[in-house]
């Protein structure tokens, strides 16, 4: 699916739940000071990496920088794979164990991000998406039996593109029926809603893993540059799949920068908040069913001129998906 064009780049672009506000001008002024020697060099991960360690106030070595979140998705699709193609070798034969075998490859509630299912069929990973329920009510009792035969089980929290939450202990009743299933809570949007998992959820199910990306809240987008946060166990076969310098200069100099202005995060957090309830307004003047959003976009249900309003708005300059 072609999201952008170069001739559809200037307007108002919401198809991707991009910052509208952009960056941080500190982080401008931070890409601006790089000298030559600077990207000549290697960046210093470990200085960054303390940084966004303090930043989600986590011990040490519980997180992991990523090329943008998507490489995060992708290399824990990759280590499930691993998993599973080891433990059911393993148990093959046992016909006492085959009921423990990862029957299931990935495992997401629909509708649900594109790259779980690109991530996964990657890696060749069979994916069992489970059907939405009325309302896109989140289904717990489906995941709590689907789980444990799965060898990862993608959510996210706030979802996208329905932008509800998930409901409170349901990743940990998840997380805990499953001990074998890594469970990805991608939390792309939790700048807009303000709630995590990052804690002592992540001690105590160490099959447990956040997904954050800084390109939402904190607008660095192009930079590509994401987090994994788990329990070092956890994140230790993730690492081992990732490449030694997945992150370039100027995605870690821009970290840095953006992660030291906060005020700049929670002024587009308000606006976007503000933005929604205007949203919610125009829709029930209209008689327009929406679902109230705890992330930075609003999901409309239009109907059958759904196609021909997206097209007509791109005409306008103004860029949302059907």
């Amino acid at each position: 699916m072609t999201y952008d064009a170069p001739e559809r780049r200037a307007g108002l672009r919401l198809h991707l739940n991009e910052n509208t506000a952009g960056c941080s001008p500190r982080v401008l002024a931070a890409l601006r000071a790089l000298t030559p020697s600077d990207i000549a060099s290697y960046p210093d991960y470990d200085t960054i990496t303390r940084r966004a360690e303090q930043y989600f106030a986590v011990p040490a070595d519980w997180v992991q920088l990523v090329n943008g979140l998507d490489e995060g998705l992708h290399v824990a699709a990759a280590a499930a794979a691993r998993r599973r193609d080891t433990k059911n070798r393993r148990e093959a034969f046992s016909a006492e164990k085959a009921s423990r075998r990862f029957l299931l490859g990935s495992v997401y509630p629909e509708p649900a991000f594109e790259m779980y299912r690109v991530s996964a069929e990657a890696v060749g990973l069979p994916v069992t998406p489970i059907a939405p329920k009325p309302d896109f009510a989140f289904p717990l009792d489906e995941l709590l039996t689907a789980a444990p035969q799965a060898a990862i089980v993608y959510l996210t929290d706030p979802n996208n593109p329905t932008g509800l939450g998930i409901p409170a202990g349901a990743v940990e009743r998840i997380a805990a029926a499953a001990p074998d299933t890594n469970v990805l809570v991608d939390e792309a949007y939790a700048d807009f809603s303000q709630r995590t998992l990052i804690g002592p959820a992540l001690d105590r199910h160490r099959n447990l893993i956040i997904g954050r990306t800084f390109a939402k809240g904190h607008g660095l987008a192009a930079l590509r540059i994401g987090a994994l946060v788990a329990h070092p166990d956890t994140l230790a076969p993730l690492r081992a799949l990732l490449p030694p310098f997945s992150l370039n200069i100027a995605a870690t100099t821009a970290l840095t920068a953006a992660l030291d202005d906060d005020a700049w995060v929670q002024a587009y957090v308000a606006q976007s908040a503000e933005s929604r309830e205007r949203i919610y307004a125009w829709c029930a003047q209209r008689g327009l069913t929406f679902w109230r959003s705890e992330a930075n976009f609003v999901l409309l249900r239009i109907g059958d001129a759904a196609t021909e309003i997206v097209r007509e708005m791109a005409d306008r300059g103004i860029f949302i998906r059907d």
